[in-house]
């Protein structure tokens, strides 16, 4: 009978031990939402690179455990493997190390050979700045308005390392928003291109970029630098990173430190980057309403920047002579997911003349778009930290 006994109770200690015991609906949820991360990714291509990480991180983070057992492999459980990899995040050090990679293999030749493409860059960064007064009067405190707001950048890192300095409780949520809106550029962007836009509009030939030298391609980094950091000291990680990375690519003299960032090191970072974030959306932690408000006004600030690129252009077209108008079309492209707004706007393009490549000026406004996510990230943090 005691061995009965003793076995039973073994049974039980087992049974509160595993996940089933510990599961509750809200890990059922985001293992669902985990595996359709995982979905679209595989079925759909949308950023597999992004959401195969985050999707299965996601799985990790709800695997349900007994916390009061010290096993010690939960993401917010100090010593554990996870929480020591989570510190990237938190503490901000991933994102700068993934600028470099992308400043390491972005070509700026189309902004450099028209600059006031830069202008349509800046125009998309009114989603950032509209996502901050739609949050501050949705009650969200400034800090995390600031926060929220940055989704309207399209730029995962820069959405991350301020989401860590200003509002770390939000980083979570802020981050899969802002992933996730990525991943859905070829959805969102196309119906409001084309709402936007007339037909005569959408078949405008832009005239073809002239070449860029050497010489300009290096200077770009160094006079971009100092431009943008003596304006926006607060942005330096990010700035500072994406233009260092640019310089090793165009320096001619530095191949394997350049194929070195925008390579194993990229890679590496956004392995581990993925992978941490997805994981620290724990059901207990995310699922929350203002988890809820956060991906509402995302969206929100997705539109009003691609809306925003778009009517700019077609402001600026007025004062355009005939000949060297924009194609309102790459308005959309402003915005920092590199290189997926520039395509939507050539897919779109080709819809209406199969012959007008857009791709190649869409790249101007698209980096732009990179640096200006990272200018209007300092900003935020210079003012709200």
């Amino acid at each position: 009978m005691n061995t009965l006994l003793t076995l039973g109770d073994n049974l039980k200690t087992f049974w509160d031990y595993t996940g089933m015991a510990n599961a509750s609906s809200g890990h059922i949820i985001m293992i669902l939402v985990g595996l359709i991360f995982i979905y679209l990714a595989i079925a759909k291509e949308y950023e597999p690179l992004l959401l195969i990480p985050i999707g299965f991180g996601i799985l990790i983070g709800n695997i349900p455990f007994n916390e009061a057992a010290g096993l010690q492999v939960g993401i917010y459980e100090e010593g554990s493997v996870l929480n020591i990899l989570y510190q990237g995040v938190v503490q901000g050090w991933y994102p700068p190390l993934i600028f470099m990679g992308i400043g390491a293999m972005t070509d700026f030749s189309s902004l450099i050979a028209n600059p006031k493409l830069f202008l349509i860059g800046a125009a998309c960064q009114f989603g950032i700045f509209g996502a901050y007064i739609a949050a501050l009067m949705w009650g969200f405190a400034p800090n995390e308005a600031g926060s929220i707001g940055i989704i309207g950048g399209a730029d995962g890192p820069t959405a991350i390392f301020l989401t860590s300095k200003l509002a770390p409780q939000l980083l979570g949520a802020v981050a899969i928003s802002a992933y996730s809106y990525m991943a859905l550029v070829p959805v969102i962007q196309p119906p409001f291109m084309k709402l936007l836009t007339t037909k005569k509009e959408r078949v405008i030939r832009m005239k073809t970029p002239r070449v860029v030298s050497q010489t300009e391609k290096i200077l770009f980094p160094i006079v971009g630098l100092l431009l943008t950091t003596f304006l926006v000291p607060s942005g330096l990680p990010l700035l500072g990173m994406l233009f260092f990375g640019n310089l090793l690519k165009e320096s001619g003299v530095t191949r394997r430190l350049a194929e070195t960032a925008r390579g194993p090191l990229i890679d590496t970072i956004t392995i581990l980057l993925g992978l941490t974030v997805g994981a620290s959306t724990q059901a207990t932690t995310f699922l929350r309403p203002e988890s809820v408000k956060i991906f509402i006004i995302g969206a929100f600030s997705f539109v009003v920047a691609t809306c925003a690129g778009v009517l700019f252009v077609k402001f600026f077209n007025l004062f355009l002579k005939k000949g060297n108008k924009i194609n309102p079309l790459i308005g959309n492209s402003g915005v920092s997911a590199v290189p997926d707004s520039a395509r939507i706007s050539q897919i779109v393009g080709l819809e209406y003349d199969n012959t007008n490549y857009l791709l190649m000026h869409a790249m101007g406004p698209n980096v732009a778009g990179v640096i200006g996510s990272a200018v209007a990230a300092g900003i935020m943090l210079g003012f709200l930290y």
